[in-house]
């Protein structure tokens, strides 16, 4: 996101990814805030796995998703203000963006009927992972039509790296501290995100080190012509006729 200003251009980054972002991003919000601040879905989540199990979402959960969604709606914003060239949200993108929010509403009025709202809340994690699955295809698919990374931050990638694996040694820490394992199942959104996440982040690394690495050569071969051009170019009246001369 901060190198976007200093380019000021969105060129080579995927606007899909960035809508279907926001939808997976939102419904994770959802998750993580309602089952760490609702009474009533923590005893719904006690009730089903144990009253002795710990509330798998944390406060670090909540601000992660917190500043995810605040940092994907800057993103947007700089697309609606820099150079974005030709590219435009797909129609299947949007396609998929509201059929994902027209089936949570219609989840929302069953759950309503049947105070189901663990349920509600594990729909939304459920649509997390299906989103994150599918948010990193476009951009993958970009990266391998264009042949190239140039316009896309593989420092976002290193971060979300480190941030997955992260996540899977808290987790664990916490089962081990536990002495049981529900910590994995009974968040397993939280489980598979962190999995999806390692496998594209890693895909991602691939292709902007080893597939398609920037072009170091071409810029070389430019400054090089920089440094032997003539610092005073004569016009060319002037050389034919000193030539002639």
């Amino acid at each position: 996101m901060l190198h976007l200003p200093v380019s000021s251009s969105v060129v080579g980054l995927s606007f899909n990814y960035l809508v279907l972002n926001v939808t997976k991003h939102s419904s994770y919000l959802i998750y993580n805030t309602v089952l760490f601040f609702s009474p009533t879905v923590q005893k719904q989540y006690h009730e089903k796995y144990g009253f002795n199990e710990m509330i798998p979402v944390a406060a670090n959960d909540v601000a992660l998703s917190i500043h995810a969604v605040l940092f994907t709606a800057v993103s947007l914003f700089q697309v609606l203000i820099y150079d974005r060239g030709s590219q435009r949200v797909s129609r299947t993108c949007i396609t998929i963006s509201c059929a994902v929010w027209i089936s949570a509403a219609v989840c929302v009025v069953v759950a309503w009927s049947n105070q189901s709202w663990l349920w509600l809340i594990s729909v939304f994690n459920t649509i997390q992972v299906v989103m994150t699955v599918i948010k990193y295809i476009p951009q993958a698919f970009m990266n391998f039509s264009r042949k190239s990374t140039v316009g896309w931050s593989i420092g976002n990638i290193l971060l979300n790296l480190f941030g997955g694996v992260a996540t899977y040694v808290q987790m664990a820490m916490q089962s081990i501290d536990q002495g049981s394992w529900v910590n994995y199942y009974g968040n397993i959104g939280k489980t598979l995100l962190s999995l999806v996440s390692i496998f594209f982040d890693l895909l991602f690394i691939v292709q902007h080190y080893f597939l398609y690495p920037s072009k170091k050569e071409k810029s070389s071969l430019e400054d090089c012509e920089e440094i032997t051009a003539p610092l005073v170019k004569f016009p060319h009246t002037l050389q034919t006729g000193t030539d002639e001369a």
